[in-house]
């Protein structure tokens, strides 16, 4: 894009930015064959999707999700804020809400936190050029042909010796 527009104000502030690229980078490391989520814009694309006037629902998770990381991360170990903490403290904390079927009771709203922000994350990061390369996608690519479906999957279907054509 050469001038992107953006139809309302971003409402995250710098400080939760740095929140949010501390936890989107929990859940997407670099690695050897992709970026950080937070070399890519996945921040970017977070704050501008909560920053909708139709998703105010997700900004007050986000913000209380962010909130709760940051008090666990003083209280359990005396660390500033979440983006302070080690990596394995940080995923400590995360392993508890991770899925929400697992936590813990009284951790059930920051459970459906962590699962909103990981889809947020995910989709933010794989819709990248980074992250299309990473999951080996391709794109339309034309066939010189097309035989249909393999029959297995025809089987499967419930559709073996049908004329499809």
């Amino acid at each position: 894009m050469l001038a992107p527009i953006v139809p309302w104000e971003m409402v995250l502030t710098d400080e939760e930015m740095h929140y949010v690229a501390a936890l989107a980078d929990v859940i997407i490391p670099a690695d050897d064959r992709s970026p950080a989520a937070s070399a890519v814009g996945v921040p970017e694309y977070i704050n501008e999707f909560v920053s909708a006037p139709a998703h105010t629902e997700q900004l007050t998770q986000l913000r209380g999700g962010l909130a709760w990381l940051n008090r666990t991360a003083r209280d359990r170990f005396g660390a500033a804020d979440f983006p302070a903490l080690t990596t394995a403290q940080q995923h400590e904390i995360c392993d508890e809400i991770r899925f929400e079927p697992d936590a813990a009771d009284h951790l059930k709203p920051q459970a459906r936190f962590f699962d909103a922000f990981r889809d947020m994350c995910s989709t933010g990061f794989w819709t990248t050029e980074e992250g299309m390369r990473d999951l080996g996608y391709m794109g339309n690519v034309p066939l010189p042909s097309f035989d249909g479906p393999p029959p297995e999957v025809l089987e499967q279907l419930g559709l073996a010796g049908e004329d499809l054509v």
